[in-house]
């Protein structure tokens, strides 16, 4: 082991984001997320609505208005998780606990969010004081604003939902400086058209937003789940160059909106249904997909999103065993995903620093914004056995390690995390590698006590833990069976 160094984690140059439950699937934990795809997200969406003065609230709509649906939104309120904080409600619910699971695994939190477009603004005041410790956020308000099937929209007008999302960034702003909003809109429909659809209407609501957005499928079944997909009268598949050139021509448009102003860019659904396409060619629609974005020297897309980690239809990485709801079933598409997040163009980007000198602060900043150490090594030859051992004060600490490639998760009072199975792939035979470490939020959640010193009033978005000594390492190049063969 030599001396280590400092290591900057910055945006990369398209980042990959995850869908983690929604009305298709449950929230599935960080740590077995984590274990399947071998490195953390710049962010985990969760998808929840927010519609306290309904009857039935706060129960999920399906449960307090179960009836036989005709279609996955045939509801009074939308049939996402309930939101259960906000305005005299509880704080001690999933969402909090799933925030919570995220940060500690070195991931931004995005919440997808729709609410009922006639809250007050003490209503959204008090859902955006909510997130004001869990770092930078970034909050989908009412996506897909310009559709028809959501609750919001069967009860406004797109002029009033327009409003209220601008009144919305106004108040989040106000009271959660951390949080960026992003305004989803369906964007450009047809190659041949000139605007967006119902551009107008919604130039001002781009104007309040922090990012922009469009939801894109390359191939969907939105008859699910009250049909099966046989005759294509509720299926489509889609030319993935088309859709590409689709979303492309939105940002542009969003562009014109925003009277030249490059907004970050993110589509913040993507995928292809199995349902249409079979497993197989779901993997080569995304696998395209992403190429596209990789060989366009524009680099016009800041980040997209995976929906979704585990789906009870063929929406997602992994399809829900209906037998078992805890157990996911991998499909291929998997597999092409995770070769996708560990290529360098959808990684974030690495700066080396100067030599480190201990005891360490570290600044956790969030995904695309933090320092780290790395501890270099020489290696014999592939390791047998690699476990980093965490002494004294070292154990308390929540931390991720990094090796060949591969993340690794200490929660706070574990002492040893074997990090073997990084070379279980078989392609390292020995040389130079570095073991990286970042802390974050122990919680989960930030606080004025990490704020970095001197810069209290940065608390929300900056959390700071020092790092007192490094972790030991023991690194076996054989089995010891040699040396215990024969004894009884």
């Amino acid at each position: 082991m030599r001396k280590p160094y400092l290591v900057h984690f910055g945006p990369a140059a398209c980042a990959v984001d995850l869908c983690d439950g929604s009305e298709r699937g449950e929230y599935v934990n960080q740590d077995y997320v984590l274990t399947k795809l071998g490195r953390p997200h710049r962010a985990i969406n969760l998808m929840y609505c927010y519609y306290p003065n309904d009857e039935g609230w706060p129960l999920r709509a399906s449960v307090a208005h179960a009836h036989d649906a005709s279609f996955a939104w045939d509801y009074p309120y939308d049939d996402y998780f309930p939101y259960t904080g906000g305005l005299g409600g509880d704080h001690d619910g999933p969402v909090f606990a799933q925030m919570r699971d995220i940060r500690r695994h070195g991931q931004d939190v995005c919440l997808t969010i729709t609410m009922d477009p006639f809250l007050s603004d003490e209503h959204i005041a008090a859902v955006a004081r909510d997130l004001r410790t869990f770092g930078r956020v970034t909050v989908r308000i009412n996506h897909e604003a310009t559709g028809t099937w959501f609750s919001f929209n069967r009860r406004a007008s797109y002029e009033e939902v327009a409003a209220f999302f601008v009144r919305a960034c106004g108040v989040f702003h106000r009271e959660a400086p951390n949080c960026k909003i992003v305004l989803c809109l369906d964007g450009c429909k047809e190659l041949s058209e000139r605007k967006m659809l119902m551009e107008d209407i919604f130039t001002e609501a781009a104007k309040a937003a922090d990012i922009v957005s469009v939801d894109r499928y390359l191939a969907l079944h939105w008859g699910w789940p009250n049909d099966v997909c046989e005759d294509g009268r509720s299926a489509a598949d889609y030319d993935t160059d088309d859709i590409y050139k689709l979303a492309k021509k939105s940002y542009r448009r969003y562009v014109l909106m925003n009277d030249g102003v490059k907004k970050p860019m993110v589509m913040s659904e993507l995928n292809a249904d199995g349902d249409v396409t079979g497993a197989y060619y779901q993997a080569e629609k995304v696998k395209r997909f992403c190429d596209l974005v990789k060989s366009d020297r524009e680099h016009w897309l800041s980040g997209f999103t995976m929906y979704q980690f585990r789906d009870r239809g063929r929406l997602g990485l992994e399809i829900e065993d209906p037998n078992n709801a805890d157990n996911g079933i991998e499909q291929p598409v998997m597999s092409v995903y995770r070769d996708i997040i560990h290529d360098p163009f959808f990684s974030p980007a690495r700066k080396n620093g100067k030599a480190a000198k201990l005891p360490l602060a570290l600044r956790y900043g969030g995904a695309e914004d933090c320092e780290g150490v790395c501890i270099p090594m020489e290696l014999e030859g592939a390791p047998v056995f690699f476990e980093s051992y965490f002494d004294g004060e070292l154990a308390d600490l929540n931390l991720m390690l990094e090796v060949n490639g591969k993340w690794f998760y200490k929660a706070p009072g574990v002492r040893c995390v074997d990090l073997a199975s990084a070379f279980f792939d078989g392609a390292f035979s020995g040389g130079e590698l570095a073991v990286t470490i970042i802390a974050t939020p122990a919680t989960g959640e930030n606080d004025e006590a990490h704020a970095v010193p001197g810069a209290k009033d940065t608390w929300m978005t900056d959390y700071v833990t020092v790092l007192p000594a490094l972790p030991r390492f023991r690194v076996r190049y054989a089995p010891i069976l040699n040396a215990i063969k024969g004894k009884c």
